[in-house]
């Protein structure tokens, strides 16, 4: 396609939809004479999530247009940032970026053999760079510095020296990435000015510049990785992306920091040339819009309801996120997705925190590792001599003594079928009585909303014996809560995600329920509750 566009062609499809770019003429000019060598940095820190397909949708552009693209994994700078990644998560950080950044790439069609993927530190700590860095640190005022990463750099009360340093490695990138251009969002405006004055006194030439609007986040600023209410995950599944929808700011007629309306505007439409707007059918049904100002126009004019507007975005969103979702349910993706982003009670545990060894876990923390979960092994079965719908089941969980277990979801379950077999159950719940007789665990079991026949125990792994610990994939550390407190309702908030998986295995937030010898599984209700 590139060869059959026109300079000027090439030049409309690089600039579209950007909020500005420093350097229009020496764009124009480079593009008469060949064609354009351009990169986009990110910083490995938090999670990637769906704004960053704005970028992607334009490094999509710029391919079109035939250029040159270079992604820089900028993992020194993930530590300068008042190290927002741990020097010893650095590596597994940079690794999980470059997995999903070309796993989003391949959801919107981008050939990956066209791009160059570069890590920061590949050349970042050579000698000729360093002498670069001591060069420009004699000449950029602290003033400078501090202006240029104001947007970018995370500002606290006594900054740190190197996040002083960082605006100006991202300026040195420019010449030893060897390229006419560097793209980013508007909020690296600073930054890219900084490198415009200062590189030219090193010798070296001054850059173009294109920046991309920053896309509001689903609670009406910008969307940030550590803001988990404004940002929806890469790997979110559907009702999670469907929750996060619902709670979005999205008020009708309003067109102002919507985040909703601006990923159509940035992703959807570039990327598909048009936009689906979901409708019942008592509503005119589906119509197909082929321009942005369009669907702009309908929602201000309130012709457009957000409920399908956010309906719409859902569906179109799952499409481009199902394959990456897909791609990371490789055993060797999830396990890095748990090492690079380790559950937060393991770095509290190491340093002495709740979750550590006092046996109260965190108090505001609703994480997985604050369930005593076990497996048990049923000794008897007996009908509740007060309630036909209701049994009591003596579970060994490797104590003195079994306990005993009042459940009603057991009662289309055959006796000889539960006798002797291996469950799974949560054992720091507060006990409470059940028709006069006190229930002191509750047996886990996979369900079927609506249909109260279909329930069946959870599976630990063969060979397992009664007190062993289950714990959630990436949440084995950290000490249960001695008991949990009826009012925090911390296990119903986490039961939320817990669901069987479609190989029947049982997970919380798409990670496997454990033992030490395998999943935690169920025989036949792929796709069920867990209660």
């Amino acid at each position: 396609m590139a060869e059959q566009l026109s300079p000027e062609q090439k030049f409309e499809l690089i600039t579209r939809n950007l909020q500005e770019v420093l350097g229009e003429e020496k764009l124009k000019q480079v593009l008469q004479e060949r064609e354009l060598k351009v990169y986009w940095g990110t910083a490995t820190t938090g999670k990637p999530h769906v704004a960053y397909f704005v970028p992607m949708s334009k490094i999509a552009d710029f391919l079109k247009a035939g250029c040159e693209v270079t992604i820089l994994f900028a993992d020194l700078h993930a530590y300068l940032d008042n190290m927002k990644a741990p020097w010893e998560l650095l590596e597994l950080r940079t690794q999980y970026y470059e997995q999903v950044i070309k796993a989003m790439l391949e959801s919107i069609g981008v050939p990956l053999d066209k791009l160059k993927f570069v890590k920061g530190t590949d050349y970042q700590l050579s000698r000729e760079y360093t002498l670069d860095v001591y060069r420009l640190s004699s000449m950029v005022t602290e003033h400078d510095a501090k202006k240029a990463g104001a947007e970018v750099v995370k500002q606290v009360e006594h900054p740190l020296l190197s996040g002083l340093l960082y605006p100006g490695l991202q300026a040195l990138d420019e010449e030893y990435l060897k390229v006419d251009a560097q793209f980013g969002g508007v909020d690296q405006r600073k930054i890219f000015t900084l490198a415009e004055k200062y590189l030219p006194s090193l010798g070296y030439a001054k850059r173009v510049h294109m920046m991309n609007p920053m896309v509001p986040g689903l609670t009406g600023g910008k969307m940030s990785s550590s803001e988990e209410e404004s940002k929806i995950d890469l790997l979110d599944r559907k009702e999670e992306v469907k929750k996060k929808l619902k709670k979005a700011f999205c008020e009708p007629g309003n067109v102002e920091n919507n985040g909703v309306l601006s990923f159509v505007k940035h992703v959807l439409f570039p990327l598909n040339s048009e936009f689906v707007m979901k409708r019942d059918p008592k509503w005119g049904g589906d119509q197909v819009y082929k321009v942005f100002e369009d669907v702009e126009k309908d929602f201000a004019e309130e012709k457009v309801h957000p409920g399908d507007l956010k309906a719409s975005v859902e569906v179109a969103l799952n499409n481009l996120l199902d394959p990456i979702r897909k791609k990371f349910e490789s055993p060797e993706l999830r396990k890095l997705t748990s090492t690079a982003y380790p559950a937060p009670s393991k770095h509290k545990a190491a340093k002495g925190g709740k979750g550590g060894g006092g046996g109260g876990g965190d108090d505001d923390q609703v994480i997985p590792s604050r369930l005593d979960i076990r497996v048990g092994k049923i000794i008897s079965v007996e009908k509740h001599p007060d309630a036909d719908s209701l049994y009591l089941e003596k579970i060994d969980v490797g104590e003195a003594e079994p306990r005993t277990v009042v459940s009603g979801l057991v009662a289309y379950i055959s006796q000889e079928d539960l006798q002797d077999r291996l469950v799974v159950l949560l054992c720091n719940l507060k006990p409470q009585k059940m028709r006069g007789i006190e229930s002191q665990a509750m047996l886990l079991c996979a369900s079927v909303e609506g249909d109260p026949r279909r329930v069946e125990p959870l599976d630990p792994p063969e060979g397992s014996s009664p007190g062993e610990r289950v714990y959630v994939e990436g949440y084995d550390s950290g000490k249960p809560d001695d008991e949990l407190k009826p009012k925090k309702k911390v296990f119903e908030k986490i039961q939320e995600d817990l669901k069987i998986s479609g190989t029947c295995v049982a997970q919380w937030q798409e990670k496997d329920l454990m033992t030490k010898l395998g999943q935690i599984t169920c025989r036949t209700l792929k796709g069920g509750n867990i209660s």
